[in-house]
C-alpha cells in the first residue's frame, strides 16, 4: 500500500539517547531545556530571530489571531486546510473569503484590495503547498489600509523567498510540525515574529498567561509542546538536507514520468528555494480526476484530494461568497504520494497508471 505520505523517522538510537536525558531528568513539558534546544536549532538554521514552539499548526494560528488583538472581518483565502478558516471562527472574527490566482493557487492580490472595509482588520494568506504567496505585494497591501498580515506557512519549512526563510514575512507567520510535514516533530507548530513586543505576548498566550509561577497578565491557553517532541525534532535535524534533496529528486521523478498526461501543475514563485513540500497535479475535470482516484486506489496506491472542498462552501462560515477558481481548482486538483522512504520505481508504477487512467 502507497499512502499519499509516510513519516521520516530517524534512527531509533539517535532518538532513543534524547529519552535517556529525559528519564535522568523527569522534566517532560513546561518548557524544559529540549524545547529550549529546539528553538534555538530553529533559529540557527532558519535565520530568524524569534520564534516559539508550540502544540500544533492550528494553537499558532488561534495565538497569533489573540496576540494581534483582531477583530471583525479577516480577509482570507478558500483554499486551504480547514484550520485556516476554523482559526479565524473560533476566535470570533469573520472570515472574507478572497478567490485565489489559477496559477499560483495564492489568494489573489487585486481582489484583497477589492474585499476590504471598515471592519477589516487583518489578511490571513496561505503558502499554497508551500509556494509563497506574493508577499512584497500582499506587505504593500496590508501597510498601505493599516492591516495586520498573518501567514499560514504550514507547507513552508524549508522555502526561500528571496534568500530569506518564509517564515521571515508578515506581522506573524505560523507552520506546523505535524507527522505528514517533511520536518516534524510527531505533533507540533511555531509562531514566527520580527517584533519582540508581539513574540512576549505569544509567550504569556503559549502558557496560560503565566508571568511567574503566581501571576497571569493576559488570558492564556495551553500551547505549549513537550520535551519528547522537541526531542524528534531535534533527531530530525541531521536529516533535513538529505530529506529536501530526496523530495527534489523525487518530483522532477514524478515529471519525468508524468510526460504527456494532460495536467496542469502549479506556477511557482520567481524567487524561490522550494522545499518541494507536495506533489499537485490539476486534472482537465473532475471526472478525470476521480477516473485517476479509481485506477491508483484498486492497485493499492491512496492520493489525497487536497485542499476539497473549497473553504468558502463549508456549512460554519458567514456570507455568501463565490470563489469560482477556488471552486472549480479544488474539485480537479490531487496530491500525489510523496514522502523521504518512496520507492522510485512506485512513481514509475504511479505515472504508468495515471496514463493508462486518461487514455481509456
Amino acid at each position: 500500500m502507497i499512502n499519499v505520505t509516510q513519516p521520516f523517522l530517524p534512527p531509533l538510537e539517535e532518538y532513543s539517547k534524547y529519552l535517556k536525558g529525559l528519564w535522568e531528568r523527569k522534566w517532560l513539558t513546561n518548557n524544559g531545556p529540549l524545547v529550549n534546544e529546539f528553538e534555538l536549532r530553529l533559529k540557527q538554521y532558519l535565520n530568524v530571530n524569534h520564534l516559539l514552539f508550540l502544540g500544533n499548526g492550528t494553537i499558532a494560528l488561534q495565538i497569533a489571531i489573540k496576540a494581534l488583538r483582531l477583530a471583525g472581518e479577516i480577509i482570507t483565502t478558500p483554499f486551504s486546510y480547514v484550520a485556516t478558516t476554523s482559526s479565524i471562527v473560533w476566535e470570533g472574527c469573520s472570515p472574507v473569503f478572497v478567490d485565489i490566482d489559477r496559477q499560483t493557487l495564492n489568494i489573489d492580490p487585486e481582489l484583497i484590495v477589492k474585499s476590504i472595509t471598515k471592519n477589516t482588520s487583518a489578511i490571513l494568506a496561505t503558502h499554497v503547498f508551500g509556494n509563497p504567496c506574493a508577499v512584497d505585494e500582499l506587505q504593500k497591501i496590508a501597510n498601505n489600509h493599516g492591516l495586520k498580515l498573518i501567514y499560514d506557512a504550514a507547507h513552508g519549512f524549508g522555502t526561500k523567498v528571496k534568500g530569506r526563510s518564509i517564515f521571515e514575512y508578515g506581522d506573524v507567520s505560523t507552520t506546523s510540525f505535524h507527522a505528514t510535514k517533511l520536518f516534524h516533530t510527531i505533533e507540533g507548530g511555531a509562531v514566527f515574529t520580527k517584533d519582540k513586543f508581539l513574540l512576549e505576548q505569544m509567550a504569556l498566550l503559549r502558557n496560560f498567561g503565566h508571568h511567574g509561577p503566581e501571576e497571569f497578565r493576559a488570558v492564556g491557553i495551553n500551547g505549549k509542546n513537550s520535551e519528547f517532541h522537541a526531542a524528534m525534532g531535534l533527531a530530525n535535524f541531521g536529516y533535513i538536507s538529505e530529506i529536501l534533496a530526496k523530495r527534489k529528486y523525487l518530483s522532477e521523478l514524478y515529471d519525468q514520468r508524468l510526460e504527456g498526461l494532460k495536467v496542469q501543475r502549479i506556477q511557482l514563485h520567481s524567487q524561490i528555494e522550494y522545499n518541494f513540500a507536495y506533489y499537485p497535479i490539476i486534472f482537465r475535470s473532475e471526472e478525470s480526476l476521480l477516473k485517476s482516484i479509481t485506477e491508483l486506489n484498486a492497485n493499492w496506491i491512496y492520493p489525497r484530494r487536497y485542499f476539497w472542498p473549497s473553504l468558502n462552501t463549508i456549512s460554519y462560515t458567514r456570507g455568501n461568497f463565490v470563489c469560482p477558481v477556488s471552486e472549480d481548482v479544488s474539485k480537479r486538483i490531487l496530491c500525489l504520494p510523496l514522502f523521504h522512504s518512496m520507492n522510485p520505481a512506485d512513481i514509475s508504477l504511479i505515472g504508468r497508471l495515471l496514463l493508462r487512467a486518461q487514455n481509456n
